[in-house]
């Protein structure tokens, strides 16, 4: 009688097992990292949630692998750290491959390009990147930009801000003499200050992928699996052209 309860309580707890299982894969989240204030990649949109290119292509890789996006806004130059201790699953926040960086992480196959691009004010002496040497450059910390111009021009030619936007100010303010951000978000800030422009010269043109941790090669190999597909059903470039117009 013993063994009987005995085996029926083991049998009762391992179907229990197996639907905690089953609840537990239906509803595994992917973890995302960003920095909301990189439009259109992301922004802080409607109810304070991040939205824009990234977050959604996000979203719809997330769902084609049966999972849930959380999206984690955090400092830019902290987003390699948080994916490689595992804080985050993966990293979308308009990050350009390159070499430097992956040595820390995995990239997933590219999914838009780049451009960096210069902003200045209207009235600015600089009219082209022949004229930035000697002047003050204003980045956000840890960008490609910020790569770029501390290396071309030195150190003491860079300031550094938390995000664009404050880069912009301190363009406005007269603190910094131009800015060097990517074109779409470049474009987004010209539009909304006046007094400012772009420089017609391309700094730089890069690839945009999604950064993963080095030993997390099965969710690399996943998500570039449904990126393919995503990429075939035309997806991506719909996401992208609901943000940026041709």
């Amino acid at each position: 009688m013993t063994k009987k309860i005995l085996a029926f309580a083991l049998a009762a707890l391992m179907a229990f097992a197996l639907v905690g299982c089953d609840n537990a894969a239906e509803g595994e989240v992917l973890t995302m990292g960003t920095n909301a204030a990189f439009p259109p990649y992301e922004f802080v949109g409607e109810n304070n949630e991040v939205a824009g290119i990234d977050a959604e292509i996000a979203a719809a890789v997330a769902e084609k692998m049966g999972m849930k996006l959380e999206i984690k806004d955090m400092a830019f130059d902290s987003l390699i750290t948080a994916v490689s201790t595992g804080a985050v699953d993966v990293v979308l926040a308009g990050m350009t491959v390159t070499e430097e960086r992956k040595e820390s992480v995995n990239f997933s196959d590219s999914y838009a390009t780049g451009i960096q691009v210069v902003i200045v004010t209207e009235d600015s002496a600089i009219a082209s990147l022949d004229d930035l040497a000697g002047k003050k450059i204003g980045v956000q910390t840890g960008t490609t930009g910020d790569i770029y111009c501390s290396g071309d021009y030195g150190e003491d030619a860079v300031a550094r801000y938390d995000n664009g936007a404050l880069a912009v100010a301190a363009l406005q303010n007269g603190q910094v003499d131009c800015v060097v951000i990517d074109n779409e978000p470049a474009k987004a800030f010209v539009e909304a200050n006046e007094g400012l422009k772009l420089l017609d010269t391309e700094y730089a043109v890069e690839d945009y992928a999604a950064a993963i941790a080095k030993e997390n090669t099965d969710l690399l190999d996943k998500f570039n699996a449904a990126l393919a597909e995503l990429k075939e059903e035309g997806k991506i470039d719909e996401i992208i052209a609901k943000y940026i117009k041709a």
